[in-house]
């Protein structure tokens, strides 16, 4: 057995392998150790191996999905060895002492899970394969819960930003990439191929051609080729339910790097998880299937103009008929996953169950369309998913007719075919069914004939049917002549078995087998019946997701009294009483209410540089006009009194920052590259939030860079910008920048006490308020008098000589660094001062400015 086991352990490729022996999956080794570990159960050994204890332990095989899962969410990867002959078969075919034959039927890992208890309700499940193909990337996704596989191409530099908006659970690369992205599963680099690609997915559809699922990159088809053969090598040649690719558009997304999906915590908050995220904010849905499907909005919003209308036009119809919306959210509410139904019938992991939702689900969406079709003022986007809720009226007769009410989520007892179907199958169910009282009766006739009254006739699944009485009244079946023979003596019984009980044990065991080989068929046929449909049937699971993810939006719009938003062409944001939807139901949690705020961009008023205190709502302010252009391009009501959103191309934010030590990055390092990531992307139809740019160096450093910045946004990007700091020096830019104009939020010292308004007001902020927001946070009072003795003596320096170093001249670690920087630059404008522009040559001047370059240079060194 342990030579049988090592071969199959050579084969799990670093995955831990569950190893079935009887009723349990044992683990052996390096693999009992680790699963001990992460499961939490005991770890035994048994036998030796190489003279040492052999580690072991083992989980029930009926609840092994509840491990699996726990093993999985911990990183692990698991092969499954099934025994594939009964040990009759075994004993048949090699002798008495013939081991059971096994194999690796299925890898399970982190993007090939199915089960509905190893999976997230309201969550997908993508596994994606990226590669490379002469400087581009392919990336080829799919949720095999769903089917929907999706091809897209990207440069090497927005492969991050694409792996960033799809969050798979798992990756796979060619080995031996060496720019390929961490914690890929590395794969033979000779399965991604694009003409394998494209072999594999004809074979896959049926088809001779891809032509008629549309037009495919040699790079999306490569990478296409490596996530198929990914999934033949987990299913052991068996693949998952794989719809038609369809090729991801280019430009038709609102595009976000990770750092920007980070920072306004869309589906997942920086804590980690989905609490506090803008998804748990607003998800109202009502199905899993419509919360994957918010999710997928939310990441990916759209950019075309027409798309959008038709999502928020289907909103605003449900949003203004409350008591429709309320019966359709009723309809949604009861109906099971089918699209993850599906998915797992196709895999060939599906139960009687599976077959019984997708019966209900599809039944229950023709209603809706009845429902939904009576009504003559429907939204276009509504027409356009009519048709998708309909048109499986056999298969659900069939299904009807076939399985009884509530099937079972196990097909190995049977009664699951609905009895009037199979008359057939009904005789089998009789005859089995007869003998059982038969048995009944005869075991009143022993009782009788013995006069034993504690007989009984008993049924185990190593005897079978046996009779037992207690043991002082078994002597008088132990005679020769009684027609008992015995079989077994327990402690205190003893089981008998008799000729007529043998037959009619016989009759039930061969009725009964029957019958399971009987419904074993028909529930064949009926998966095939759903594979031969799976493609319409995933469609219509795709437009129950969508109506509820447009339900939700009008429900959440209706509590909150959200405004349905204008779109425009134009690069503008008109947002009147805006407010940040996770901040708000944070406050109205706790009873405190959000003060709401305008934000009013135009071409020629484009930049707003925004002063103030400290939580006085700068960052707040920020990100929720970054999150209603979001919410707005993904089709939804947005937490305003009134918007206008100039379609946006690209969103970019950087709003704090954290360091990233693994990669060699300082706090200002990682605040340096989002920075240069927006300086080389935006563009006039983008839309960026930056906070404190240039905090995380020394004062000239960083006022320097965050003034160069704001130039760079108003006159290189000319994007639509919201620009927070505390340099008031910047306030400068408006005299030269004329789409810049200055803000502060409002704020108030009271008796020593710091007010924060929230409230956002024109011109520049008067003060920081820094030691008053130090005060309030707990920084003890002799270091907050301290600051303020040392702020006075820099204040009235600057002052008195426009400068710095007077006011630092009490202060050694900074007055040397500081004089020297002026007195160069003092060098330097007398240098200046001394040339005679009219007198130069054009060589002569470009010779001075090498000369004052060296000399800026020396003074550096």
């Amino acid at each position: 057995m342990m030579a049988q086991y090592q071969a199959l352990k050579a084969q799990a490729e670093g995955c831990l392998l569950f190893y079935r022996m009887g009723d349990f999956f044992e683990l052996f080794f390096d693999d009992a150790k680790t699963a001990a570990q992460v499961l939490d159960i005991a770890l035994t050994s048994r036998g030796e191996h190489d003279g040492a204890p052999v580690p072991m332990c083992g989980v029930p095989v009926h609840s092994a999905e509840g491990y699996l899962a726990r093993l999985i969410k911990a990183g692990c990867r698991v092969a499954i060895a099934e025994q594939t002959e009964s040990p009759d078969e075994a004993r048949k075919a090699r002798g008495s002492k013939a081991l059971v034959n096994r194999d690796i039927v299925r890898f399970v890992t982190a993007g090939t899970l199915t089960e509905e208890a190893l999976l997230e309700p309201r969550r997908a499940n993508v596994l994606a394969a990226v590669c490379e193909v002469r400087g581009t990337c392919g990336v080829a996704q799919v949720d095999i819960s769903t089917g929907r596989m999706e091809l897209e191409e990207c440069s090497a530099g927005d492969l991050a930003s694409v792996l960033a908006r799809l969050a798979p659970s798992e990756t796979v690369a060619p080995d031996e990439w060496d720019d390929a992205p961490a914690d890929v599963i590395p794969r033979p680099r000779g399965d991604f191929a694009s003409d394998g690609g494209t072999a594999r997915l004809c074979r896959v559809h049926g088809v001779a051609t891809l032509d008629g699922f549309g037009q495919f990159s040699r790079a999306m088809l490569a990478a296409a080729g490596g996530l198929i053969a990914y999934l033949e090598h987990a299913g052991r040649g068996k693949l998952p339910l794989l719809l038609p690719p369809v090729a991801h558009e280019s430009g038709g997304t609102l595009a976000m790097d990770a750092a920007t999906r980070a920072s306004l915590e869309i589906v997942e908050s920086s804590q980690g998880g989905r609490a506090g995220s803008l998804l748990a904010t607003i998800d109202r849905c009502v199905t899993g299937a419509g919360a994957r499907q918010l999710a997928a909005d939310l990441s990916a919003p759209l950019t075309v103009r027409a798309a959008i209308e038709e999502r928020l036009a289907l909103v605003a119809w449900l949003h203004d008929d409350p008591l429709l919306r309320t019966d359709l959210r009723a309809a949604l509410r009861s109906l099971p996953d089918v699209g993850r139904a599906l998915g797992r019938v196709v895999a060939g992991r599906g139960s009687p169950r599976d077959l019984g939702q997708l019966r209900d689900g599809l039944g229950e969406a023709r209603r809706i369309r009845d429902h939904l079709g009576s009504r003559a003022d429907r939204p276009a986007l509504l027409d356009a998913l009519m048709p998708d809720l309909g048109g499986h009226g056999a298969l659900t007769d069939l299904f009807d007719r076939a399985l009884v009410p509530s099937p079972p989520t196990e097909r190995s007892q049977g009664g699951y075919i609905a009895e009037g179907y199979d008359a057939a199958l009904d005789d089998l169910r009789r005859t089995s069914g007869s003998a059982r009282r038969a048995i009944a009766a005869l075991e009143g006739k022993y009782r009788a004939e013995t006069g034993i009254a504690a007989l009984k006739i008993r049924h185990n699944g190593v005897l079978g049917y046996f009779i037992e009485v207690p043991a002082r009244a078994a002597d008088a079946l132990m005679a020769p002549d009684s027609g008992f023979t015995h079989r077994q003596t327990m402690a205190g019984a003893v089981r008998f078995n008799s000729l007529s009980l043998h037959e009619e044990a016989s009759r039930i065991a061969e009725a009964g087998g029957h019958a399971l080989a009987a419904e074993e068929a028909h529930f064949e046929e009926l998966v095939g019946e759903a594979v031969a449909a799976r493609e319409a049937i995933a469609r219509t699971a795709a437009a129950l997701a969508r109506i509820d993810v447009a339900a939700s939006h009008a429900e959440r719009g209706a509590e909150g009294g959200w405004a349905r938003p204008a779109l425009s062409d134009e690069p503008v944001l008109q947002v009147e009483g805006g407010r940040h939807p996770v901040v708000e139901a944070a406050l109205a949690s706790r009873g405190e209410r959000f003060v709401a705020n305008d934000c009013t961009l135009a071409p020629n008023d484009r930049l707003w540089l925004i002063g103030g205190p400290n939580m006085g709502g700068k960052s707040t302010f920020l990100r929720q006009n970054a999150l209603i252009v979001l919410l707005a391009q993904a089709g939804s009501f947005v937490p305003a009194s009134s918007a206008t959103v100039g379609l946006t191309d690209r969103l970019f934010s950087r709003v704090g920052a954290s360091d990233n030590l693994a990669r060699g990055r300082s706090t200002f390092m990682v605040e340096m590259v989002e920075t240069a990531a927006i300086l080389s992307q935006a563009t006039e139809r983008s839309f960026v939030i930056l906070d404190e740019v240039g905090r995380g160096t020394s004062t000239y450093d960083g006022l320097a860079l965050a003034w160069a910045v704001a130039e760079a946004v108003h006159e290189t990007n000319r994007s639509r910008c919201l620009f927070a700091t505390h340099y008031h020096e910047l306030a400068r830019l408006a005299e030269t920048c004329d789409a810049l104009s200055l803000h502060h939020v409002r704020a108030r010292e009271w008796k020593g006490d710091l007010v924060l308004l929230h409230e956002l007001a024109k011109g520049p902020a008067d003060r920081s308020y820094g030691l008053a927001v130090a005060r309030l946070a707990g920084v003890p009072q002799r270091v907050v008098s301290r600051a303020k003795a040392v702020l006075d003596k820099l204040e009235k320096g600057r002052a008195q000589t426009g400068g710095l170093a007077a006011g630092l001249g009490d202060l050694p670690l900074f007055a040397a660094a500081a004089e020297a920087e002026e007195e160069q630059c003092d060098t330097l404008r007398e240098r200046l001062q001394a040339v005679d522009v009219d007198a130069l040559t054009p060589r002569e001047a470009l010779e001075v400015l090498y000369e004052l370059k060296r000399e800026a240079g020396s003074s550096e060194a």
